[in-house]
């Protein structure tokens, strides 16, 4: 989210885990563990992953970008403001993840068809 950090943890516990409970951020959720809820979406260097199931040593030296990171200060990212402006929001658990989901692809595919769309894993 901008910020060099350092924090002692073992190489492979997951960058789930180094976000939420070393560093206290929250907007990636715990959902399954196994890379298939995409709760956990962050993006690595630009790039959309789940971080579960990416190791802690794995993002070492590269960019790290949560929810939290994703506004400019107080204007929110284009996608979280279209995320308000239509109404999108539900309970909020899964959407930190489709958020980010959604900034990779739109950064991949400027004008995604519903068959990019339907295609994302």
């Amino acid at each position: 989210n901008g910020q060099n950090v350092d924090v002692e943890a073992p190489d492979d516990l997951a960058l789930l885990w180094v976000l939420r409970d070393k560093l206290g951020i929250t907007g990636p959720k715990y959902g399954c563990g196994i890379n298939v809820c995409k709760a956990c979406t962050c993006h690595v260097d630009g790039k959309a992953v789940t971080t579960c199931s990416v190791r802690v040593s794995d993002v070492r030296g590269r960019q790290v970008t949560t929810i939290e990171g994703l506004a400019n200060g107080n204007t929110l990212h284009p996608v979280q403001q279209a995320w308000m402006n239509l109404d999108v929001p539900q309970c909020g658990f899964c959407q930190p993840g489709q958020i980010m989901a959604a900034v990779d692809l739109l950064r991949r595919t400027r004008t995604p068809t519903d068959a990019d769309i339907r295609s994302e894993e």
